[in-house]
């Protein structure tokens, strides 16, 4: 019988060019950017990615490293500025594949917008699983890591401040494929090294990322039949509480019986405190790195429940809600009985376990899975005041979201009937 493991065998991408050219003709204009592979010598070998987003898709990583595309104003970044598409590789033990390349690249997208306090993000399937920042890069990744520790379990960590030693502890008492940060202390190569297969990766140019947090560049999106989709990428709009706008609508009104037009103004009555500014902010930035449709409830500078990738938006809602109770669950087995809460049955038997969960998840219930005094963060609109409901029952104090909807003046009156503060970004963030 064939082993199993020769299914997961590297799939060196022999047939990927060294280099690469793609040219861009407008009239009399050409526009030719120039791509290198790109390699890292692993025990004397030159080796790039070890394969796709799955074993027998043969993948390459290629920078840019000369040339240029410009969409009016708008311009591919210039070679040479490197980020994710040339980390430096400090340790390996298995060479990165193409998902350890994008879920840096993902947390970077982040990151960039969050780069005045400690930050970590760990980043699971493309999409954080949990966001933090902290006093210190030692209490954010705790943080960030107690805010899900289920779907941390094998992610990329992403760190925007030099991992030090008391950091670098943290995580090694976990599994983590990747671990991304300007720089490592002394001594956290050594902590590290008990972690054969951890991929450390050092972007130097990290200091740099508060620079795309206000610049657009062009995007593609390859087609099954060989086409592609250019458009300019997402650049969140709102980053103070000054570009966030109180919520408000003018709901249009016609009278049956004669068709007179007239105009019925519906305006929220509370605007957020100071503290849920500033979650509000977070959430919302936090939201850009999100598949869509989205919900995401934050407190305090930390996600409590993402809810990722869903079709329709009272659902992602309940989903993050669901998320954020047996998140909690999970986190209060291991702070009493360094177990998971889906293993308490194994560990004590039957009948005890059984036990013990319910004793948590009476616990759970009554702190509404942490989610009393969140905000709630819609990447659309909401069309219907049914999805803010969902928060709002859990007990969330704020809303922000982009407005727009031809009900907003429902959502609006449902938040001003619960006491509830909710702003509008005036621009959505949708990510697919």
């Amino acid at each position: 019988m064939k082993d199993l493991k020769d299914a997961y065998k590297t799939i060196e991408a022999e047939h990927f060019a060294p280099k690469m050219e793609i040219s861009f003709i407008d009239g009399d204009r050409r526009d030719t950017l120039h791509y290198e592979k790109v390699t890292w010598n692993i025990g004397g070998e030159e080796k790039g990615l070890r394969y796709g987003e799955n074993p027998g898709q043969e993948a390459a990583l290629y920078r840019l490293v000369d040339g240029n595309l410009k969409l009016g104003e708008v311009e591919l970044v210039q070679g040479g500025d490197y980020l994710a598409s040339v980390p430096e590789l400090l340790q390996s033990g298995k060479h990165p594949g193409k998902t350890n390349i994008t879920d840096t690249d993902n947390a970077l997208n982040i990151l960039r917008y969050l780069t005045g306090k400690p930050c970590a993000i760990i980043v699971k399937h493309n999409n954080p699983c949990g966001v933090a920042t902290g006093s210190t890069l030692a209490e954010a990744y705790f943080r960030a890591n107690k805010a899900d520790r289920l779907a941390a379990f094998g992610g990329a960590i992403a760190l925007n401040r030099e991992c030090d030693l008391e950091t670098a502890k943290l995580i090694a008492e976990n599994y983590a494929e990747v671990v991304i940060a300007p720089d490592f202390r002394p001594g956290v190569m050594e902590v590290f090294a008990a972690k054969k297969n951890l991929r450390v990766f050092r972007i130097r140019n990290m200091a740099r990322l508060q620079n795309y947090a206000a610049r657009p560049v062009i995007d593609f999106k390859s087609l099954i039949d060989g086409g592609i989709v250019a458009q300019t990428s997402f650049i969140a709009k709102a980053r103070t509480a000054e570009d966030l706008i109180p919520a408000y609508c003018r709901r249009k009104l016609v009278d049956k019986a004669t068709g007179a037009v007239s105009f019925e103004e519906h305006t929220i009555k509370r605007l957020p405190t100071p503290q849920e500014y500033e979650d509000l902010l977070f959430g919302w930035l936090v939201e850009a790195g999100v598949t869509s449709n989205s919900v995401l409830y934050v407190k305090d500078g930390v996600t409590v429940g993402i809810g990722t990738g869903e079709q329709d938006r009272v659902g992602v809602a309940e989903i993050a809600r669901d998320k954020a109770y047996t998140k909690r669950a999970d986190w209060i087995s291991w702070e009493k009985y360094q177990k998971p809460y889906n293993d308490l049955r194994l560990a004590f038997g039957e009948q005890a376990g059984a036990l013990k969960q319910a004793e948590i998840m009476e616990q759970v219930r009554a702190e509404k899975g942490g989610l009393p005094g969140c905000a709630m963060v819609s990447d659309a609109f909401f069309p219907f005041r049914d999805g803010a409901e969902v928060g709002i029952r859990e007990g969330i104090t704020s809303i922000i979201q982009p407005g727009g909807a031809i009900r907003d003046w429902d959502v609006i009156d449902c938040c001003n009937e619960h006491g509830i503060a909710m702003v509008f970004t005036g621009q959505r963030s949708f990510r697919h």
